[in-house]
């Protein structure tokens, strides 16, 4: 049964994520549109990879989330998890990462955002012309992370609308084409076996394209009933996004040479040679392409709603500085946090425009970065499912993660080990190692570490008197 006493919601949140909204919302966070050239640009190789990674790790991932948010439904989901298994500033820590991932992470997704809006309509616009669209998007996230929640979820509900349209459309397409054309690369048994080389470096890709599961649990005071939408949700929008991921794969392989996707206009290039450029369908390419903008701008919407909610929290439980804690007075969203996360990602965007030479390199650089900073919390959350489990046995679990102790472990154990090895390969590519790049992205992931541990510890003598 859900707890909707006032105690288990202290601070007035108001309920209005449903069933339908936790699915759509969750497909908005993980299905991503502007991450599908990355993936394709391993090759056939993607196919396998997919598959692989959709067994080993986004089952036993989606497993153990679904335990974790039914059985503890806290407003801030990932940080209450830790906090709960590991004291407050171990969930401290997780919520700064949570929270500062986002910020850093935004800025490629916006700048990828002018990338595609020039591939379509301005194919010269130049790189400050794109930094200040990147900064308008920023500013548009703010505010509907500040509008009511029963009005902002409308934006990742309709931008999961629009991914699945996207890649339906692309894996239809594709097979299509194939049929009139012939595919642009050899899908076999030989060219989809996994091989070690270049091709490892966008494997960490495929894992942070599944990620996500978690994030509606950001606002778990704000769902109707927790308990039962929870695994619900994720049993039915983890097989949507494994099979549209899979789908719309195959169908960027079969259109586009592999030395023709781009990692930041692969999506309207792929959309040209299925569709066509003139006449309607021309149109139509133009329709999918602001379809796939609209997604960009919703998939931040979301991955910011739960990661100021989290940070938020933690705030007001003492445990991140009170900048982040302020909550809007009528609606009770995280009013603070989103600001702050706007005046971050706008430094960021504005440093890496003087720092990068194109729009791919500044999107890769910013990706891998905020990817790595994104990946760490996670390690504590596989953790904390297993202590969880030790400390508070005698929990209602509304659902709980089939087998034992030793099929818990062993879920727990694959999970970590696919988020090492996305770490790994986010900075060190086989064959092709860069030092000067590996140094840049540790130092950089060192360097946000250590600032939160100085925020954390302030906010730990701040909220102690």
């Amino acid at each position: 049964m859900t707890d909707t006493s006032a105690a288990a919601n202290p601070r007035g949140y108001k309920k209005v994520m449903r069933g339908l909204d936790l699915t759509l919302f969750t497909v908005c966070a993980i299905l991503v549109v502007d991450q599908l050239a990355a993936s394709a640009a391993i090759g056939p190789q993607a196919v396998f990879w997919w598959i692989f990674t959709m067994i080993f790790f986004f089952v036993p991932y989606g497993l153990i989330t679904a335990e974790l948010g039914s059985t503890y439904p806290d407003q801030g989901g990932i940080y209450a998890w830790v906090r709960r298994a590991y004291g407050a500033r171990w969930g401290g820590r997780v919520a700064w990462l949570w929270w500062i991932n986002v910020a850093l992470w935004q800025p490629s997704v916006f700048i990828l955002f002018a990338g595609i809006f020039a591939a379509l309509f301005m194919p010269d616009l130049a790189l400050w012309t794109q930094i200040a669209i990147a900064v308008a998007l920023t500013w548009l996230t703010v505010w509907i992370n500040v509008v009511r929640l029963d009005i902002g979820k409308w934006v990742p509900n309709l931008g999961a609308v629009f991914k699945v349209a996207i890649m339906l459309v692309i894996g239809i397409g594709g097979f299509v084409y194939a049929g009139n054309h012939g595919v642009a690369n050899e899908l076999t048994l030989s060219s989809m076996a996994p091989s070690w080389g270049v091709t490892l470096a966008f494997l960490p890709v495929i894992v942070y394209n599944f990620m996500g599961f978690e994030l509606m649990s950001g606002a778990s005071a704000e769902m109707k009933n927790p308990a039962r939408d929870v695994p619900l949700t994720i049993a039915v929008s983890g097989i949507l996004i494994a099979a549209f991921y899979l789908f719309a794969t195959v169908g960027i392989l079969i259109a586009l040479p592999l030395d023709d996707i781009n990692l930041v206009s692969g999506i309207v290039d792929t959309l040209r040679v299925l569709l066509g450029e003139g006449g309607a369908a021309g149109t139509l390419v133009i329709l999918l392409g602001l379809m796939a903008l609209y997604s960009f701008v919703a998939n931040m919407v979301t991955w910011t709603m739960g990661a100021n909610r989290s940070a938020a929290e933690a705030a007001l439980d003492g445990n991140l500085p009170s900048m982040f804690a302020r909550l809007h007075p009528e609606h009770k969203t995280p009013a603070n946090a989103a600001i702050v996360t706007g005046v971050v990602t706008t430094v960021v965007i504005v440093i890496y425009g003087l720092l990068a030479a194109d729009a791919e390199d500044l999107f890769w650089t910013l990706f891998a970065f905020s990817s790595i900073v994104f990946l760490l919390p996670y390690l504590s959350m596989f953790m904390a499912f297993l202590k969880l489990r030790r400390i508070d046995p005698d929990r209602p679990r509304p659902y709980r993660v089939p087998g034992g102790s030793g099929v818990a472990l062993a879920l727990a154990a694959l999970c970590i080990v696919f988020i090492v090895q996305a770490i790994v390969f986010f900075i060190y590519t086989p064959e092709e190692f860069d030092m000067t790049y590996a140094a840049s992205i540790v130092v950089g992931v060192a360097i946000t570490v250590l600032i939160g541990e100085v925020l954390i510890r302030r906010a730990g003598r701040v909220a102690g008197g």
